[in-house]
């Protein structure tokens, strides 16, 4: 045979080669084990088949069998013709890995299973008031001060930016407007500088400025618009009895001026919808309410993150759709289909109106933009045109558990918006479900603002 004939063979055999491995490749059994998942989130007392369809037998190896039972046994090895579906009963929580190996040593999969608490809550759906302090003061404009002579702001020339938050002021905590005003005109009579501590995103920042008179009012100013609070109206997504703690909005608050979130706390009350600004294509609608018995503090946010206002709450609201638990869904049960969500669309009655889910992210960390929504409720596009700011936190129901929150809005389809799997709201919450692992938003109006210009 020569050289040519030689290298011909070794294409044809390469060739055949290559077409039983890509054969082998899409063959049925190799696919499953491909689409078998490396990670599996299970409630505890629930089972799952893992469908491998393999004409073979394994070893299938638990690292921890009080966690999962592999076909009904307890125990770290079993054997088991992969031709039948794997059957895995979880028991306890934690995590375990279940790696299958054929003749009991060529690795085939590992799947790492994490069996969670059944948990349950009462979903939302009321109208509330949220109002949060800030940590602070914070920056949200200029202000010229005219002392005659020239026109400046002092602050914008100490290197002050808006967007920060002013801390401390020759080292007292801030705490509110009035005391800044206070100080600054306290500073000026004195012809004092100011040395002020300055938050700027993770950055600490120190400057020092001198308040100068302005000759309009007759008052000390260094030139500053500043704000210490913010308040709106928003939807009360979940309270769990158990842990006395409730999830709200599905996103940060964020300050009308700069967008930058607000750091603090702050209280939440009962609020009433009085009238609703129906969305349009490239116009996002809005609820429009007011505050009821402010005195009644319904809750205390503790925490503003980018899943929404959390904090401890002692009872359920007033004006619940329902007031039993129902569960809650994992990432992985949430499916397209039909849904529901609670809102309020007058006064403070809670009710249920149909939605379509569209779309489902795979998310195995924490993400704001879980799933799409789409509004298909006639009474509810005829009132609201779909999803409006103040419906944020509206709780969605599909299957009878609880697996998340309207957070955003489309702006060129009102119709449709984005949804957060309720497992992210309740880990922000403190309700741990898992072991730690590695648009425009339908938000909370900004209708009641302290601000001041200093």
């Amino acid at each position: 045979m020569n050289c040519l004939e030689t290298f011909q063979l070794k294409k044809r055999i390469g060739l055949i080669v290559s077409g039983l491995f890509l054969a082998l490749c899409w063959s049925p059994p190799v696919q499953h084990l491909i689409g078998t998942p490396d990670q599996l989130m299970m409630k505890q007392g629930t089972h799952r088949n893992l469908n491998l369809d393999m004409p073979v037998s394994a070893t299938v190896t638990s690292t921890d069998d009080k966690v999962v039972a592999v076909n009904g046994q307890h125990a770290r090895e079993v054997l088991a013709d992969l031709r039948q579906p794997l059957h895995l009963q979880s028991e306890s929580t934690g995590n375990t890995s279940v790696v299958l190996k054929l003749f009991g040593v060529i690795p085939l999969k590992t799947v790492q299973v994490h069996v969670v608490p059944d948990l349950k809550v009462i979903p939302g759906g009321q109208s509330i008031g949220v109002k949060i302090h800030s940590k602070g003061i914070m920056v949200v404009g200029y202000n010229l001060v005219r002392d005659g002579v020239k026109t400046i702001s002092p602050a914008e020339q100490a290197n002050i930016r808006i967007g920060d938050v002013i801390t401390e002021i020759d080292g007292k905590t801030v705490k509110n407007v009035d005391q800044v005003a206070k100080w600054i005109q306290q500073a000026g009579e004195n012809h004092q500088e100011m040395v002020l501590t300055i938050q700027r995103h993770e950055e600490l920042v120190k400057t020092k400025l001198l308040p100068i008179l302005d000759k309009e009012s007759n008052r000390y100013r260094i030139g500053l618009y500043i704000r210490d609070s913010a308040a709106g109206v928003g939807t009360l997504t979940f309270y769990d009895p158990k842990h006395h703690v409730f999830g709200a909005l599905g996103h940060v608050i964020t300050d009308a001026d700069t967008g930058q979130p607000i750091q603090g706390t702050g209280k939440v009350i009962h609020a009433s919808v009085t009238s609703i600004n129906k969305g349009e294509s490239g116009q996002p609608g809005e609820k429009r309410g007011v505050f009821i018995d402010e005195d009644h503090v319904l809750g205390e946010i503790k925490k503003n993150s980018d899943f929404g206002v959390f904090g401890s709450m002692q009872d359920n609201p007033d004006h619940a759709y329902a007031s039993k638990e129902v569960p809650i869904a994992l990432p992985d049960e949430v499916h397209v289909g039909p849904a529901k969500i609670l809102t309020v669309i007058k006064g403070q009655k809670v009710e249920q109106f149909d939605i379509q889910i569209v779309n489902v992210f795979k998310q195995e960390s924490p993400a704001t933009k879980s799933m799409v929504l789409k509004v298909t409720d006639p009474r509810l596009l005829n009132k609201t045109g779909g999803i409006v700011q103040g419906m944020s936190g509206s709780p969605i129901l599909q299957d009878g558990k609880l697996v998340g929150a309207v957070t955003h809005v489309f702006v060129n389809d009102p119709t449709q918006g984005y949804g957060v799997y309720i497992e992210w709201m309740l880990n922000e919450a403190g309700v741990q479900t898992r072991e730690s692992q590695t648009g425009a938003t339908a938000s909370v109006p900004n209708t009641l603002v302290h601000a001041d210009a200093s």
